[in-house]
C-alpha cells in the first residue's frame, strides 16, 4: 500500500472551502486504497512579515518518513504548504497568497508600500518560484490559477478541477423567482454588487444568499440602508439538504467573485441545471459560463448585473432548462476518480 501525505495550511477556527476540499482529497485517497494522511500547520497571515516566518516552517519538516514507514508521495495544496520539501511532490495548487500578486496594490491587498512589505512580497515571489518549481508536477484547481502561475513564476501547471462536496445530489425543480448565491460571505466575493443591483431591477427577482462569514454584518446594514430588505433574504449557514433545495429551485445562481480561482457555486449550479450570472472579470467562473449560453455575463457594476438579472427573468423555462443543460454537459467529467488518477499516477 502506498502512503501519500496531503499538505495543508489551517488558520485555527476557520473552515472554508479550501478545508472542506483537504478532507475530501484525503477520503477519494483512502477510498482508491492509499494510506493517507493530512499535515495541517497552524497558518497566520498578519503581520504581513509573519508570513515569511510562516512559510519556512514547512521549509524545516521532515516527512519523508513516519514510524519507519517511507512516505511515497506529498500532495501539498495551497500557500505555504508547497515548501515542504519530498523528493516526490505533485502539487494540487488551490492558490497562492493572492496579496503577493494579482491582489497587490487593490483595495483588497494589506499589504502597503513599505520597504518590509515589500521585501515580504518580494521574498514571497521568490519561495513559490523555488518551492513549486521543484514540484514533480503542478496541478491547479482551474485555469486561472494557472495563468497566474504562469504570469507571475514563469511555471507550467495543469488544471485539474474538483468535484463540488454534495456531488451526485444535485437536482433540478421548476424555476423559482429568486437569484441564489452559496458560500462565504467575505469581500473579494463582491456580495455588495448584488445587493446594489437590486435597487436598480425592474423584474420581480428576489436574491437569496447562503453562507457565514466576516461581511455578514456589513451586508445586513447595505440591505438595511438600501431598503431592500423584502427582496434580499440573508439566510446564514444552512444544511446540506436545504443547500440542494436551493439550488434545485432557484431560477439561476449568481457568483461574480474578483478573479476567482475555481469557485464552487458555478459547478454546483450545473449540476443542479441553473444557468449562472457571473461577471466579465470574475477569474474561474468564465471558464465554464458563456454569455447566453449557459448563463450571462455582465460588466461588474450594479446597473449592469440589475439588467442582466432583469434579462433572465425574462427567459421562459425553456430556456433557462436548455442554458442548464449546457453547464450541466460542461462540468459532467468532474470527478474524484479523475482526479486521483492524476495526482498519483506516478506512485500506482
Amino acid at each position: 500500500m502506498k502512503s501519500v501525505l496531503v499538505c495543508a495550511a489551517q488558520a485555527p477556527f476557520i473552515t472554508g472551502g479550501a478545508e472542506i476540499l483537504v478532507a475530501e482529497l484525503r477520503d477519494n485517497l483512502a477510498r482508491r486504497g492509499f494510506r493517507v494522511d493530512v499535515v495541517n500547520v497552524p497558518f497566520k497571515w498578519y503581520p504581513v512579515p509573519e508570513l515569511v516566518r510562516q512559510a519556512l516552517a514547512w521549509r524545516l519538516l521532515d516527512v519523508t518518513e513516519s514510524n519507519g514507514t517511507a512516505v511515497d508521495l506529498v500532495i501539498p495544496t495551497k500557500f505555504p504548504s508547497y515548501l515542504v520539501r519530498h523528493p516526490k511532490k505533485v502539487a494540487w495548487l488551490f492558490h497562492q497568497h493572492r496579496e503577493a500578486y494579482d491582489l497587490w496594490g487593490t483595495k483588497y491587498c494589506s499589504f502597503t508600500d513599505s520597504p518590509q512589505d515589500l521585501e515580504t512580497r518580494d521574498a514571497i515571489r521568490a519561495m513559490d518560484g523555488a518551492a513549486l518549481g521543484e514540484c514533480e508536477k503542478v496541478y491547479t484547481i482551474s485555469r486561472n490559477v494557472a495563468r497566474r502561475l504562469s504570469d507571475y513564476n514563469g511555471l507550467h501547471g495543469e488544471a485539474l478541477y474538483p468535484p463540488p462536496h454534495h456531488l451526485g445530489r444535485y437536482r433540478c425543480d421548476p424555476a423559482g423567482d429568486y437569484l441564489f448565491y452559496a458560500g462565504r460571505l467575505d469581500r473579494l466575493k463582491r456580495l455588495d454588487l448584488a445587493v446594489d443591483a437590486m435597487t436598480h431591477v425592474k423584474s420581480g427577482a428576489k436574491l437569496k444568499i447562503a453562507g457565514s462569514g466576516p461581511l455578514a454584518e456589513e451586508l445586513r446594514k447595505q440591505i438595511e440602508g438600501l431598503g431592500v430588505g423584502d427582496r434580499v433574504e440573508l439566510l446564514g449557514f444552512v444544511s446540506a439538504d436545504a443547500l440542494v433545495d436551493l439550488y434545485a429551485g432557484c431560477r439561476a445562481a449568481y457568483y461574480a467573485p474578483l478573479n476567482e480561482d475555481y469557485g464552487y457555486v458555478t459547478v454546483e449550479a450545473f449540476l443542479s441545471g441553473k444557468p449562472v450570472l457571473t461577471t466579465t472579470d470574475a477569474g474561474g467562473p468564465l471558464e465554464f459560463v458563456t454569455d447566453g449560453e449557459t448563463g450571462l455575463v455582465a460588466e461588474p457594476t450594479p446597473a449592469a448585473i440589475a439588467d442582466a438579472i432583469d434579462r433572465l427573468w425574462t427567459w421562459p423555462e425553456a430556456r433557462l432548462r436548455d442554458a442548464g443543460e449546457a453547464g450541466r454537459r460542461r462540468v459532467a467529467d468532474i470527478s474524484w476518480d479523475h482526479v486521483i488518477d492524476r495526482l498519483t499516477e506516478g506512485v500506482r
